[in-house]
């Protein structure tokens, strides 16, 4: 079974993705701008400026992603755009939290000012969306496509995890 997690940034993707990955025995795919940032030696942030102006950064990353996914028989891949690129992927999860959520789980694993991190937050939002859809034809705000669409704001990521592992086992059964 191949699982493919999806969400904005500071909805759990990482932390949810490594937890059902553990609990179901399946590899692990995270492969992102920071594996792709660290890989190469610059700053994410860096990194995620260039691809503003350079549609290989995005490219490469999505391709990588998906071929170490087709890669595994069974696999969890975590990523913003997984439920949309791994097309045959057997279960596709959005995960969503508030604008507020988010940026607060992004203090607490960067640091930072509340203030600072929701104006920084919404402004990657916006970059992101209109790249994905000027590169794929991608609105990753229409989450249609996903089986199943966690609002993650008030649970932890073991919660979410189970809720995954749950729709896992009753598709098994």
């Amino acid at each position: 079974m191949r699982i493919a997690i999806s969400g904005k940034s500071g909805c759990g993707n990482t932390t949810v993705t490594r937890l059902v990955s553990e609990a179901l025995g399946f590899e692990m795919i995270n492969f992102t701008f920071r594996s792709l940032a660290e890989e190469r030696g610059i700053d994410f942030w860096q990194l995620s400026r260039l691809a503003e102006s350079d549609d290989r950064y995005d490219r490469e990353v999505d391709r990588r992603q998906v071929e170490m996914a087709l890669s595994h028989e069974s696999c969890v891949l975590g990523s913003r755009l997984a439920i949309w690129m791994l097309k045959d992927a057997d279960l596709k999860i959005f995960l969503d939290a508030s604008i507020e959520e988010r940026s607060k789980r992004i203090v607490r694993r960067e640091g930072g000012s509340l203030e600072d991190r929701m104006a920084e937050t919404s402004d990657r939002d916006r970059r992101d969306s209109a790249r994905y859809q000027r590169l794929y034809g991608i609105d990753n705000n229409d989450t249609s496509i996903a089986d199943l669409v966690i609002d993650t704001t008030a649970l932890n990521a073991q919660a979410v995890a189970a809720l995954i592992i749950e729709e896992v086992r009753r598709r098994e059964a």
